[in-house]
């Protein structure tokens, strides 16, 4: 009964969120005068988009659903790359203090650097857009990942590592029953944070390198003059971003256990 109210009461919530940012669009599309479409207009167009998302009229005329595909295939190769590179290397800064003296200055410049800024590096290095755009997105979701992952493998209880010398384990026996299975639920609350970095930057990167992607839609849209498109995409960015989160938020849950 507990739980049926508890969904009750987030349904609840979530629609008077939905209300409010609806009252609170309004408002501003009468206040601009009409320069900031209303929901309604935005939904007419929206809804157009919807009819047929795949059609396919040639490289600059494509469905909202093909250009969203693009952007989620883009997306899914540079956050894999990125889980391959900062899983090892997490698990390695988070068991030895010298990897972690000395990489971790490295870390620590390279994190907070701007996508943007790694945009002209990986055009010189791959000599292509799309490739530069799954770059940075590899480049800028793996510090999530590799930071928490870190934080798991060093916070492993000293008993654990007791009980794993008793028992004599190997390195690989450690690593496998007693160190990985610990630091687990870190690395998917970095994983959930690294997802939501890719899903941000592809839409800059896209708008940078154009081609098909849901950022070239947005930036093809300001160019075109629709805010009516453009409010349709950043709606759309916003429900993915969310279904993404919320299925890395079950999977981390279903890791995740009592310490």
């Amino acid at each position: 009964m507990k739980n049926i109210q508890s969904n009750i009461l987030a349904i609840v919530y979530f629609l008077c969120g939905i209300g409010a940012l609806l009252l609170f669009w309004e408002m501003s599309s009468r206040f601009t005068d009409g320069e900031l479409p209303g929901p309604v207009p935005t939904w007419e167009v929206f809804s157009e988009l919807l009819k047929d998302p795949f059609y396919d009229f040639g490289p600059n005329d494509k469905g909202v659903g093909l250009l969203l595909w693009g952007s989620l295939v883009r997306v899914t190769y540079g956050f894999l790359l990125g889980t391959l590179v900062a899983v090892p290397f997490g698990i390695l800064l988070g068991s030895s203090k010298i990897a972690m003296n000395i990489l971790n200055p490295v870390v620590q410049i390279l994190k907070p650097v701007s996508p943007l800024a790694w945009f002209p590096i990986g055009l010189a290095i791959f000599q292509s857009a799309p490739s530069a755009t799954v770059f940075i997105i590899f480049i800028t979701s793996l510090w999530p990942t590799l930071i928490n992952t870190a934080f798991g493998v060093s916070t492993v209880p000293q008993d654990h590592k007791n009980v794993a010398k008793a028992f004599g384990f190997s390195k690989f026996k450690y690593v496998v029953k007693i160190l990985f299975p610990y630091s687990l639920p870190h690395i998917f609350t970095g994983l959930r944070l690294s997802i939501g970095v890719a899903w941000l930057v592809i839409v800059a990167g896209e708008m940078l390198s154009g081609g098909m992607g849901i950022g070239f839609f947005i930036w093809d849209s300001w160019n075109a003059g629709s805010m009516e498109k453009i409010i349709g995409g950043i709606l759309i960015i916003g429900i993915v971003g969310l279904l993404l989160d919320k299925g890395f938020s079950v999977l981390q849950k279903s890791f995740s256990y009592e310490k």
